[in-house]
């Protein structure tokens, strides 16, 4: 075998950076091909999703997230990226619910534009038959982040009335489709150019923000499920019922703390009110995505992408995310 034959079989493509600031940080580089453990499963990429998540980590901001990842500069290079999807290249030795040639899908938590990545056998989850693998890879935390939201912090029940707050959103459209199919009458607020995009979604009202603000209305929520925390609590209380839930996705807030400001104040109030007020930190679970895989070949959940790029455009995909305003999810074809 070749030294270049060898080369090929060890290392991979991959979009890493080693320092913080904007998306001219990413750069395309031949790094080590990752070897699987005992629980692992190897999964040859086919498409990347990106989330806000990953550009904030990225950039550095806010500036509590660096005690996690580094200082000054990431304490090791990173590859951007967490959602992917893609085959089973390899699997760990007490693997037990995948085979070579599956097709999976996964919130990686990092790793995720490179031509392969190292699971943990319990956050995967078998690919939904009825999508591709770029459509798949717009699904896992955007999802999950919706799912736990609404059952798991909101305790949504059937015939509650129930807003999504940036309903076209990457976690906000997956939770207008996964609130119709617990029962709920949902509201979803977004921009006029979105407004038709989230009807179709099955929204039974839509609240333009750009025209009215729906803490301000006459309307009340059992469950508010908020994404771009643009309100202060108090104006979210205002548009809650008396024993209703809001639940803090995580987004918003200072350069400081982030949306973790809001977050901790929403803590502390909520022991002395009588709604609860409850902060959201979505956790990888492959058996709540297998629950959404089901749920997506059952045509209650659909993604929808906003655009899909090369890997060698991750940069600009990032800039597009950036920017705000993206409506579903960007994707990355590996």
């Amino acid at each position: 075998m070749s030294t270049t034959d060898i080369a090929q079989q060890t290392r991979m493509t991959a979009i890493v950076y080693d320092q913080y600031g904007a998306a001219d940080v990413l750069r395309q580089e031949l790094i080590a091909k990752p070897v699987v453990g005992d629980d692992e499963v190897l999964v040859r990429v086919r498409a990347a999703g990106v989330n806000p998540a990953d550009w904030h980590i990225m950039r550095g901001d806010p500036a509590l997230a660096r005690l996690a990842f580094g200082i000054g500069k990431p304490k090791k290079m990173m590859i951007i990226g967490s959602d992917i999807a893609g085959e089973v290249e390899r699997i760990g030795r007490n693997v037990t619910r995948f085979r070579v040639g599956d097709q999976v899908y996964a919130d990686a938590e990092t790793g995720g534009c490179a031509e392969y990545v190292c699971i943990a056998e319990k956050h995967l989850a078998h690919k939904p038959v009825n999508l591709s693998f770029e459509q798949a890879a717009a699904v896992p935390l955007a999802a999950l982040t919706a799912l736990q939201g609404l059952r798991n912090r909101g305790r949504i029940e059937a015939g509650q009335y129930v807003l999504v707050n940036g309903a076209s959103g990457g976690v906000g459209h997956f939770a207008v489709q996964l609130a119709k199919s617990f029962g709920a009458h949902v509201t979803g607020v977004c921009s006029t150019r979105n407004l038709e995009m989230v009807r179709s979604l099955g929204a039974d009202r839509v609240i333009d923000y750009t025209q009215n603000d729906f803490t301000r209305g006459e309307h009340r929520y059992d469950l508010i499920l908020d994404t771009p925390a643009n309100h202060s609590l108090a104006a979210y209380r205002r548009a809650l019922t008396p024993k209703g839930t809001l639940v803090l996705v995580g987004a918003g807030g200072g350069r400081l703390l982030g949306p973790a400001g809001q977050m901790l104040r929403a803590l502390l109030l909520s022991p002395f009110v009588s709604q609860r007020l409850a902060p959201l930190r979505a956790v990888v679970d492959g058996a709540d995505l297998e629950l959404i895989t089901a749920l997506v070949e059952d045509g209650k959940v659909t993604p929808v992408i906003d655009r899909s790029y090369a890997m060698s455009e991750t940069a600009a995909a990032m800039r597009h995310l950036e920017e705000g305003h993206v409506a579903g999810k960007l994707v990355i074809t590996i």
